[in-house]
């Protein structure tokens, strides 16, 4: 069985006298343990696709199996237990508390919904601030510390609650090229030696030849689906050469 199972799944926004198809008739089979990049440009749907895989949203129609539980009928409260339990999220802007310092930002989803203690708390939070290479920042906040470094911090944070997935959303955007590779060299070992599965929307081809599965999108569709780095790079400049 695998991990997300998508079928017929569309994503219809009405605006009154327009609809906008932002994901048409989608199918889609990610199985447990892969790296996969959604590629395309401005408006082709891997956002949307995105925020329908880590349930911050619903779509119009179609089946959503998140390891062989139904989640497009769930209520919105459902989905977020189904989010803050499988499910970490890395985004480009940080998403950090300013006046909190690393540990306790790390710590915070912890409090929705955990049963352990508050010092079980700290010393997860910890744990995943030196498994980024952050275990000397514990008491820095995000003004202490570089944009590769909060970035860390987001990724720790995002790994707190044990997720079977992590999501990222642009998370090179706002990084330089150096600190963006220390990063994306960060999914990668997570992906390889924790079994974690990275699911990453960029528009950067250098962000993702990383991942061993390429997803194109174009108008809502996947155009391309390949483990070719070489293939997804034809089909996205095809695209840009119309």
């Amino acid at each position: 069985m695998a991990l997300i199972e998508l079928n017929k799944v569309k994503k219809t926004y009405d605006l009154g006298e327009v609809q906008v198809h932002a994901l048409r008739e989608t199918n889609l089979h990610i199985d447990k343990g892969e790296y996969v990049a959604l590629l395309g440009p401005s408006g082709s749907g891997k956002s949307t696709l995105m925020n329908t895989l880590g349930c911050l949203d619903r779509p119009t129609s179609g089946s959503y199996q998140l390891d062989g539980v139904e989640v497009a009928s769930m209520s919105r409260n459902a989905r977020a237990r189904i989010r803050n339990e499988h499910i970490g999220f890395v985004f480009q802007n940080f998403n950090l508390l300013n006046r909190t310092s690393a540990e306790e930002n790390v710590e915070l989803p912890l409090l929705y919904g955990s049963s352990l203690t508050g010092r079980a708390r700290r010393r997860r939070a910890r744990e995943m601030l030196e498994l980024v290479g952050l275990g000397e920042r514990l008491d820095h906040h995000p003004g202490q510390l570089s944009g590769g470094q909060q970035q860390r911090v987001a990724i720790a944070r995002s790994l707190v609650n044990d997720p079977s997935i992590l999501m990222g959303d642009e998370p090179t955007g706002n990084l330089d090229s150096k600190t963006s590779k220390e990063v994306i060299s960060l999914f990668k070992r997570l992906n390889e030696e924790n079994g974690i599965t990275v699911i990453l929307v960029t528009h950067d081809l250098s962000v993702a030849r990383h991942a061993r599965r390429i997803l194109v999108l174009r108008d809502g569709r996947i155009e391309t689906d390949t483990e070719s780095y070489d293939e997804a790079f034809k089909s996205l400049h095809a695209f840009e050469a119309e």
